[in-house]
């Protein structure tokens, strides 16, 4: 196995992760400031969503031609573009352009990433590796906003931290071998439906997740604020849900390389479903800390599992266009989760947030309780 290339690929991701991390948070507070409502602030979070669905119909068809490697550079200097412009123009209207095209760039960095590292692991490591990849990501979204709160969210200096990490972490990639390799096809929503049809569980897991990692990372500071805390608070609560879904993705790994996946992931459902559950009963006590730490875990498992059972089937191309499948679901979870939260909160409860993941777990719990539901047909 080449580990040098492994962790390469591995840090290239992670730059996205830490990049994201410190600056998506501030749009949102940013713009929690200028006196937008969080329907809006929802609006703009759903934005990179669609950059997501184009960015996953096309990347198969880019690699074939500019390879995984060039490809993933190129993708990581044109996010290094939109998060400083970012900086540059601070207009609502001209956001939403560029959170859509960051969703486009950094989608393709995803696919071909997640489909570098699970094309390079061997079978008996598979869980744990896939665990370390999910695990350092989630690290890295952890050290975001930790980083925005030493940084402060009264200047622009989370923009240009984001900025200058995707310039640098395209040279980590130089020289490296092992990428899958990939034919020229786009990626549609047809194909998205027959990957669903024969993996509904899965399928649902990553959408889930998906408006999981979007809501937390934009809707969950808001949440925060609305709840009476300060904006230091509230992004030292979005980093302990960071830190439920880092620190618990290595033991799930091993775990799943060790007993049956199937219970282990409905096990993930049924805690994400409960944790959500009680957020609005502890939100004024100390219990809320630990339960942040339960709730990131829980979701981070979900999305852990269904890579590794993705992983364990495909191969090169096969394996591409099934990452790109996850990037179209991540795109449907991201578009449609925070603007239902975002809606929900402003105009039903403000607790619409939790509230809402507990339903979607409630469906996951129910889909994963059916016989052979994560076995993957041929």
């Amino acid at each position: 196995m080449r580990w040098g290339t492994y962790f390469a690929v591995l840090s290239a991701v992670l730059s996205v992760g830490l990049a994201l991390g410190v600056s998506m948070p501030l749009v949102s507070l940013r713009l929690e400031g200028w006196g937008y409502g969080s329907f809006a602030i929802g609006v703009m979070a759903s934005m990179p969503a669609i950059g997501v669905l184009a960015g996953a119909g096309l990347a198969s068809r880019l690699a074939a031609r500019f390879g995984t490697p060039g490809l993933m550079r190129l993708c990581l200097w044109g996010g290094a573009l939109s998060i400083a412009l970012l900086a540059l123009l601070p207009s609502y209207a001209v956001w939403l352009l560029l959170r859509l095209w960051i969703g486009m760039v950094l989608t393709i960095v995803f696919i071909l990433g997640e489909s570098w590292i699970n094309q390079l692991v061997v079978e008996q490591w598979r869980g744990r590796l896939v665990a370390l990849y999910g695990s350092s990501y989630a690290l890295s979204q952890l050290c975001g906003p930790l980083l925005l709160g030493a940084l402060g969210t009264d200047h622009d200096y989370g923009f240009w931290t984001g900025a200058g990490l995707l310039v640098v972490s395209p040279l980590l990639l130089l020289g490296r071998t092992g990428a899958p390799s990939t034919e020229s096809c786009r990626v549609t929503f047809v194909d998205l439906g027959r990957f669903c049809r024969r993996l509904p569980v899965i399928a649902w897991a990553i959408a889930l997740f998906a408006a999981f990692e979007a809501m937390i990372l934009t809707l969950l500071p808001v949440y925060c604020l609305q709840q009476g805390f300060s904006a230091e608070v509230a992004l030292y609560m979005v980093s302990t849900v960071v830190v439920g879904d880092a620190l618990l993705q290595l033991p799930i790994g091993a775990l799943a390389d060790r007993m049956s996946r199937r219970t282990l992931f409905f096990g993930c459902a049924l805690a994400l479903m409960l944790s959500s559950l009680a957020i609005p009963l502890l939100i004024d006590t100390q219990g809320i800390w630990p339960l942040w730490v339960i709730f990131g875990a829980s979701a981070g498992g979900l999305f852990t599992l269904s890579l590794v059972l993705i992983g364990e089937r495909y191969r090169d191309d096969a394996l591409v266009r099934a990452n790109a499948h996850v990037a179209q679901l991540w795109g449907i979870g991201c578009l449609i989760g925070p603007v239902l939260a975002g809606a929900g909160s402003q105009w039903v409860s403000g607790h619409a947030l939790p509230l809402l993941m507990a339903l979607g777990a409630f469906g996951l719990v129910l889909l994963a309780r059916r016989p052979q539901a994560l076995e993957l047909p041929a």
